[in-house]
């Protein structure tokens, strides 16, 4: 579990996340500040912890590719997932405000990021009102979904909870041009859905089969396919309307 810092960067003018449906524009000048702002770029191998609960991180980061788990864990070692990280994301505000980490955050497949220091975040907010908006505006999009999860968690059954998390996963994917037609990456494991929803891993497997056999979805070896998108969004109980783009870091 490595990483490598000394790599080639992308230029934020060149960004091709900037391209991408899913994130609000920039404008000029805010591409100029982000080019100072950041520091560099750096490469993480899938299972590199790149926060740990409680650590006082130097950096931050802007997911370029790849994905990972937010999650926390309980005294016993039992781990809770609380969230799943895909390109745009920016992970580790926690220590940028908190000064400490209150969760951990792992790679999931191989990473790259955007690096840019702690200390520098008060600059946002000193330096560029716009940018430190669209820093509260991702703090306010972690808050709305945390609500959503924790409704889904607690009031929804199993076949809504898994519909509802497939069909966010696909929403996203297309909004960041990782879908191919119907199917689109899922490099997560069955017992991460499981703990993200409150669920067995038994429970999940055959909610998953269940899904399957009715023609709704089918995920096996990182790929989700959708089989039907209409019952898939019936069942999530999610707008297919409501789409959220948001600002980028």
């Amino acid at each position: 579990m490595t990483y490598q810092d000394d790599v080639s960067t992308i230029s934020c003018d060149k960004c091709p996340l900037r391209r991408k449906d899913g994130f609000l524009p920039f404008e000029p000048e805010e591409v100029t500040f982000m080019k100072r702002f950041k520091t560099g770029e750096m490469v993480a191998e899938t299972g590199t912890q790149l926060f740990m609960e409680g650590s006082r991180a130097a950096q931050l980061f802007t997911v370029l590719s790849g994905m990972g788990i937010r999650y926390k864990t309980l005294e016993d070692g039992r781990r809770q997932v609380i969230g799943f990280v895909m390109p745009g994301d920016f992970i580790g505000l926690q220590a940028g405000v908190l000064d400490a980490m209150c969760h951990s955050v792992e790679a999931s497949t191989p990473m790259r990021l955007c690096v840019f220091n702690r200390s520098r975040v008060f600059e946002l907010f000193q330096n560029q009102p716009e940018r430190a908006f669209a820093l509260t505006h991702i703090a306010a999009v972690e808050e709305h979904f945390l609500g959503d999860a924790l409704t889904t968690v607690g009031q929804r059954g199993a076949l809504e909870k898994i519909a509802w998390s497939l069909h966010r996963f696909f929403r996203r994917a297309s909004m960041l041009d990782l879908n191919k037609g119907q199917t689109c990456p899922l490099p997560f494991r069955q017992q991460d859905l499981a703990d993200a929803l409150g669920l067995s891993l038994v429970h999940t497997n055959k909610t998953l089969a269940k899904l399957k056999a009715n023609g709704v979805v089918q995920w096996s070896n990182g790929v989700l396919n959708i089989l039907d998108e209409d019952a898939l969004t019936e069942l999530s109980g999610i707008d297919p309307d409501t789409v959220q783009r948001r600002p980028l870091i």
